[in-house]
């Protein structure tokens, strides 16, 4: 999640000349109150108020939500402030979504799937993904998810893992590899019973294997369910 990974990515698109099939958005500055609709206010003013200068005053908080150079989500300077801006993407996207103005919309520097409400994990601090499902729901009855990151998208599923309006399908990597979870038999509970699918692959699947598991897999989660719409989260290479 490094600033300039994320420069070269823009870079890229722009050298290929994609930009030309694309309408390029600058997000908005977001506001707290949106980050809320998931995440723990108590949560979000730590991530705003530590700083690399101040962090040793914030070490039972740091323990609580899992953040400093011990965990694999370390402090580092204006933190809100750089995961506000990856995460306005996603959600101005969804309002684009909702009001038609877009068919399809893609936020590069997106897809922290594993923040949880009140604790940050796998270099995600703020879920862009459930803020921007979240934003979905206020249009769209049934929304699908399906995540192809070689982790498990344990963030959102345990977001949604209650709820029959979100449908999660993830394919990932599963044993003794990060974050651990994401097993076949975890399936959801109460109205969300049957709304979660995990698909737990071991290392070195190759990419005609995939395939032959994918497609199938999705095609009939699409027939079955019918969301109104798909949000979809690649590897997450930056």
């Amino acid at each position: 999640m490094k600033p300039w990974r994320i420069k070269l990515t823009h870079e890229l698109i722009l050298g290929y000349g994609m930009y030309h099939k694309m309408e390029m958005w600058q997000p908005r500055k977001i506001r707290e109150k949106d980050i809320c609709n998931f995440h723990d206010i108590n949560y979000i003013n730590f991530l705003k108020e530590v700083k690399s200068i101040n962090e040793k005053k914030f070490i039972g908080k740091k323990y609580m939500y899992s953040i400093g150079k011990e965990t694999d989500c370390p402090v580092f300077d204006e933190m809100f402030e750089f995961n506000c801006r990856c995460v306005a993407g996603s959600i101005d996207g969804a309002i684009k979504l909702n009001h038609k103005d877009s068919d399809i919309c893609i936020n590069w520097s997106g897809g922290l799937h594993h923040a949880k409400k009140c604790q940050a994990s796998g270099f995600c601090y703020i879920n862009d993904i459930v803020l921007s499902i979240i934003e979905l729901l206020k249009f769209n009855e049934r929304v699908l998810y399906i995540d192809i990151d070689v982790h498990h998208g344990d963030g959102v599923e345990q977001a949604f893992y209650s709820s029959n309006r979100v449908l999660t399908v993830s394919f990932h990597r599963y044993g003794d590899f990060f974050p651990g979870s994401g097993n076949i038999n975890h399936v959801g509970v109460h109205s969300g019973r049957y709304r979660t699918i995990n698909v737990p692959l071991l290392s070195g699947i190759n990419d005609s294997e995939y395939e032959t598991l994918f497609k199938p897999i999705t095609r009939a989660v699409i027939e079955r369910y019918q969301p109104n719409v798909v949000v979809l989260t690649l590897e997450n290479l930056l």
